[in-house]
């Protein structure tokens, strides 16, 4: 009885995560995780998470102004990067990036409707976004040097050990690795050449005058191409890389990273498509450097480092520290697992194709060895394959690769194993 029971609650959360999510359902999901939070203890996380923020990209000046903003980096505090050069990992940026443009290809093959509806669905999320989203757009916008973002994502409690570990540069050795590893978007945008959604011939995007950052209603507005986005790269490689070394809060870093994406199409100078393109690439580039041995054992050490700071800052357990009160986290909300779905397609035309099995790239399943650490690497992969998304999405394009990067929902395999016991 409990293996049917457990069969059906299988069948049925599946069934849940094929159901696409509309775009107006996803934008109430992501107020959620604003200053529009129902959650006193989450807005106050919020607010020192900005103020940190503002204070860090300020650096001692009397004011932040515009030019901080263009020299912002980690301080030498933060960031352990003596460490890392020390080390003399090669990153092997060009290689990446190249790997990246491969991966992304067909893009160029997307028909105008789907790039149509791409348009339709950033105005749609520009021009409907509330004060709320869009002043964490920009906080997030600006703050792409930095890790203070992901903070939110960690819960009240250890969100604060990890604002207080970050500013004291006991988590220096993750702060500099973490940033070494975001792959440059550079190449990719010189090479793919697509204007931003408000640069566009026609459109009605409205800028967001910035009235949370620097505080002087400048529009924002970003230079460069648009496919794929710089930022969201950012966003998903560093919180993928903080969910495996925190798999305590490993759905809540994924949700994070899918917001920050979000944040984008909010500010209206990036298509979904965009973002989604960036997720892929970012999801590639990171199981790749985890299965390279010396990658791994700078990792180690920074993920050591990390749980240890924060469980001093913390005062307890870092399981412990996790937890949080039903309602004081949206992060924590099974909801966010909708939003992260949604992310993934942004409810963009699917594409009728053949019927086609996701192809799980050697090694791939790495992603999710501290989330599942029970399971072996052939369960972890049947997981990747269960709980993929339907084929026809754009961007999952024609090899296996780009399928299986397209179409991979960490979030909905570790839910399954969650829901399978």
């Amino acid at each position: 009885m409990t293996l049917r029971f457990t069969v059906i609650a299988a069948a049925l959360l599946l069934a849940q995560q094929a159901q696409a999510t509309p775009l107006p359902q996803a934008a109430a999901l992501a107020r959620a995780t604003s200053s529009e939070s129902d959650s006193q203890a989450f807005n106050a996380l919020e607010q020192q998470i900005l103020q940190a923020q503002r204070q860090a990209l300020q650096n001692g000046a009397p004011t932040l102004t515009r030019d901080a903003l263009e020299k912002a980096k980690q301080s030498r505090v933060q960031a352990d990067s003596t460490w890392l050069k020390a080390s003399g990992y090669d990153f092997q940026q060009k290689a990446n990036q190249q790997a990246d443009i491969a991966l992304l290809s067909s893009f160029t093959a997307l028909p105008a409707s789907t790039l149509d509806a791409s348009r339709a669905a950033v105005a749609q999320i520009n021009l409907n976004a509330t004060q709320g989203e869009r002043h964490q757009a920009l906080a997030d916008a600006e703050g792409i040097s930095y890790l203070y973002f992901a903070a939110d994502a960690l819960g009240p409690r250890l969100g604060k050990a990890f604002l207080a570990a970050y500013d004291k540069g006991e988590l220096s050795k993750a702060a500099a690795l973490i940033k070494a590893t975001e792959v440059s978007t550079s190449a990719a945008k010189k090479h793919f050449n697509y204007p931003r959604p408000f640069l566009a011939a026609g459109n009605n995007i409205h800028l967001v005058p910035d009235d949370v950052v620097v505080k002087d209603g400048k529009p924002y507005t970003a230079d460069g191409g648009s496919f794929p986005s710089g930022h969201t790269n950012t966003g998903v490689t560093d919180t993928l890389l903080l969910a495996v070394m925190i798999p305590e809060r490993f759905q809540a870093l994924l949700a994070r990273g899918a917001r920050y994406g979000y944040s984008r199409v909010v500010l209206g100078v990036h298509y979904p498509l965009d973002v989604m393109g960036s997720r892929m690439a970012a999801e590639r580039n990171v199981a790749h450097y985890l299965n390279d041995p010396a990658y791994r054992k700078l990792f180690s050490e920074a993920r050591d480092q990390l749980r240890s700071a924060l469980e001093k800052e913390c005062g307890a357990s870092l399981a412990a520290c996790a937890q949080t009160v039903k309602g004081e986290d949206p992060y924590q909300d099974p909801a966010l697992q909708r939003f992260y779905r949604a992310t993934m397609t942004y409810d963009l035309p699917r594409q009728r194709v053949q019927s086609r099995a996701v192809s799980v790239p050697q090694s791939a399943e790495v992603l999710l060895e501290a989330a599942l650490p029970r399971l072996s690497a052939a369960q972890r992969r049947t997981l990747m394959v269960k709980t993929a998304l339907p084929a026809g999405y754009p961007l999952s394009g024609t090899t296996p690769e780009q399928q299986f990067w397209q179409r991979l929902d960490l979030s909905a395999a570790v839910a399954q194993a969650k829901h399978q016991g």
